[in-house]
């Protein structure tokens, strides 16, 4: 498994560090990379073997096929000193990128007698030649194409590079790829990308991702390439602008998990466990500090929880109401703070969930208890929330380090459970969080969304189980620039399924604890979507939130934002509705903002 330099920010050394760090086998140097590091070919050498990583590659090497002879003369001038420098590197294999140059001719022979040549100049300095079909190439810019070139060229140094971004951006037929001799299979670069209508060298430029988070069907790629006999290294090229900022430690582990997803997905033998089914969410810990516990608590018990159970050792209570559960603790918090500490997901084998977990790199908490207490297995999701894997019907299970308070959920539930659990996160764990959501918990992505938020755009991604028994919805601002920012800083919330949204919602008015909808909204909504006037009625009396598609219906309102972040939201679902109100985002999130002037006022 490797990864090119070009993945990862920093220095080359720094790069280097991070992908021996998180687990790779080796790498490809991007030739920038090298030119900018003050060590020498000789040091960086020496440097990967010290890491135990092999160099496997070294890119890019452009535009050098089917020029006229003075260019010609000139790249074969400066291939000579790519050579050498390869070797001293200790690289044997040169990527060669299909020609963009304005002088380049549409001619396949040329471009095979010229590969030809750059082959046998290789050959004499131990070096082979991987031909790569660029998306945007000038006349070369398929792979089919590619490989009827390196066939006519017929040396044994030159064979094909196949990269998943150029072939799959441009929905070339995967299938043909299986007619390539493994032998000609010289590598295989991966990247996922999000489907966007746009320029293709500016969609590769800025726009990859790491395998399983985006829209490409690498798994499906992946499948034929090893049908071909293909044994060759699997490595990550991915051109992100957020991924070429973030800290190489945290980007290199994402991109080894995106690996091990992906070859779990094309199922190849990775040694992960599978995913065991979830049945739920066990509970929800939310961390308050002392000046937020009381508001959570008055949230909850208007809401109709039970203040059920004291832990034994330490600051937390154990809120409940049907298979709606609730963790209150007021160690996990600054003051006034408020944050979804941790998520219990009830798995049908937690030592199972967890050893994947720990293959897939999340980083095991420590976690102190007292004898006799639950040992619950804690790993470390982005952005700062915990995760354990759990069984709630078992005895001396986790609920038995609560002592009773006396004050038992009552029979006749108004929620019923957890619906999903609502993370926003910062600009740089978005795709790392969907990435671990994902493959951890073995969720399936939903259909993401785009929405024109009072404060900017954001971007959402849920994902859910095929029961949907488990929902994660994560949240993003596309971009966040200076001092100006919405009263709530990466919002968080929990939302609560119901069988009666009405008499909900009429609870939290009556505790003064019901998000106000502006009129406007409910005008706007008669005009969209002429709902009956009984139901528009309803809706407007009750502050609620209406959606619906060609599946069913979804009623929701909200609690003000208590603490410093986190706030309920209760749902009701008709019929197969499987979304999460995304229309009705930009509302909320202006609610929210005027709830929290007027508390400070």
């Amino acid at each position: 498994m490797g990864i090119a330099t070009v993945c990862l920010s920093g220095t080359l050394d720094d790069k280097l560090t991070a992908a021996a760090a998180a687990g790779f086998d080796g790498v490809e140097v991007f030739e920038p990379d090298l030119v900018a590091a003050a060590d020498t070919p000789e040091a960086v050498r020496a440097r990967c073997a010290d890491l135990g990583l092999t160099i496997d590659l070294y890119q890019p090497f452009r535009d050098f096929e089917a020029v006229p002879p003075p260019l010609l003369a000139a790249n074969l001038r400066r291939a000579e000193h790519k050579f050498r420098v390869m070797e001293r590197l200790g690289a044997d294999l040169l990527l060669v990128c299909s020609s963009v140059h304005p002088d380049s001719v549409d001619d396949d022979d040329l471009a095979a007698e010229h590969l030809h040549l750059l082959s046998e100049r290789a050959a004499d300095h131990g070096v082979r030649i991987a031909y790569e079909a660029l998306a945007w190439g000038r006349h070369v810019s398929t792979f089919d194409r590619a490989w009827r070139i390196v066939r006519r060229a017929d040396h044994p140094n030159l064979g094909l590079c196949l990269d998943t971004f150029h072939i799959l951006s441009r929905g070339s037929d995967m299938s043909a790829i299986r007619v390539i001799p493994p032998e000609k299979l010289f590598f295989l670069q991966l990247a996922d990308a999000p489907r966007l209508d746009m320029d293709v060298l500016q969609w590769s430029r800025h726009h990859r991702l790491f395998p399983g988070q985006g829209a490409f069907d690498l798994a499906g790629f992946l499948r034929t390439a090893l049908e071909t006999g293909y044994t060759g290294p699997l490595s990550l090229e991915v051109f992100n602008d957020v991924f070429r900022q973030a800290d190489p430690r945290v980007a290199a582990v994402d991109a080894l998990r995106s690996l091990l997803g992906l070859q779990e997905a094309a199922g190849v033998d990775t040694a992960l466990p599978a995913p065991p089914r979830l049945d739920g969410v066990a509970f929800v810990e939310i961390g308050a500090g002392a000046d937020a516990d009381a508001e959570v608590a008055g949230a909850l018990e208007a809401l109709g929880f039970a203040r059920s159970g004291a832990h034994r050792s330490k600051p937390v209570a154990l809120w409940e109401q049907g298979s709606a559960r609730i963790l209150v603790n007021r160690a996990a918090a600054a003051e006034g703070a408020t944050a979804v500490a941790a998520i219990a997901v009830e798995s049908t084998d937690p030592p199972a969930s967890a050893r994947r977990a720990e293959r897939l790199l999340a980083p095991i908490l420590p976690r102190e208890h007292r004898a006799g207490e639950a040992d619950l297995a804690a790993v470390a999701a982005p952005g700062g929330t915990s995760v354990f894997f759990c069984r709630t019907d078992v005895e001396e299970g986790w609920r038995a380090d609560f002592a009773p308070t006396g004050d038992p959920a009552a029979p006749d539930a108004l929620l019923q459970c957890v619906d999903h659990v609502a993370l926003t996160q910062q600009t740089d764990d978005f795709d790392g969080a969907a990435l671990f959501y994902r493959t951890v918990f073995g969720l399936d992505p939903e259909t993401p969304a785009e929405v024109a938020a009072p404060f900017g755009l954001m971007r959402s991604l849920s994902m859910a189980d095929a029961a949907h028994r488990v929902r994660i919805a994560l949240s993003v601002a596309a971009v966040r620039r200076g001092g100006w920012a919405p009263a709530v800083p990466h919002p968080q919330h929990v939302a609560f399924a119901t069988g009666d949204i009405a008499a909900a919602a009429r609870r939290l008015r009556d505790a003064g604890l019901l998000l106000e909808i502006p009129a406007n909204y409910y005008e706007d909504l008669d005009a969209r979507l002429a709902p009956p006037p009984e139901r528009l009625g309803l809706l407007r009396a009750n502050a609620l939130l209406y959606d619906r598609d060609g599946d069913g219906e979804f009623l929701h309102c909200y609690t003000p934002v208590l603490g410093s972040r986190v706030f309920f939201e209760v749902v009701q679902r008709l019929g197969g509705y499987t979304g999460y109100g995304a229309p009705n985002a930009p509302v909320r999130m202006a609610a929210h903002r005027r709830d929290r002037l007027r508390r400070k006022a």
